[in-house]
């Protein structure tokens, strides 16, 4: 019970701060805003009932798989090359609290990897958590 509670609990950080994070990249202008964040808006419902809604079971743990991956590479996607996001963020307003979204969000993330594949694993081998 542990592992499954640990893993909704990261799973939900991490949609927070995928959230966070998105909304902010609008805010600057990184992002267009508009019917073109329905994508986004869709894959963080998909995630969000699968960490709350469907019970232990393969589905549940690939879609919260799928979601961290997602989660944990972002860090990766903005933070490469010549500073972040090519220099457009360095000297702005709010820089620590993106650099802060980011690094938590790789971390947090890329702990739900771990959890949700160990969960994945375990329902492939028949154990009960």
């Amino acid at each position: 019970m542990k592992h499954e509670l640990t893993l909704t609990i990261t799973s939900l950080i991490s949609i927070a701060l995928a959230i966070v994070h998105i909304s902010d990249d609008v805010v600057r202008g990184f992002d267009p805003d508009g019917f073109t964040n329905v994508r986004a808006i869709l894959i963080m419902v998909v995630w969000l009932y699968g960490t709350l809604v469907l019970s232990e079971g393969r589905l549940k743990y690939v879609i919260m798989l799928l979601g961290s991956l997602l989660g944990s590479v972002m860090p990766l996607a903005h933070m490469r090359g010549a500073g972040m996001v090519g220099g457009r963020i360095v000297g702005s307003d709010g820089i620590h609290f993106w650099v802060w979204t980011m690094l938590t969000l790789g971390v947090v993330a890329f702990f739900s990897v771990i959890l949700s594949a160990q969960g994945l694993w375990s329902v492939r081998r028949g154990k009960a958590q």
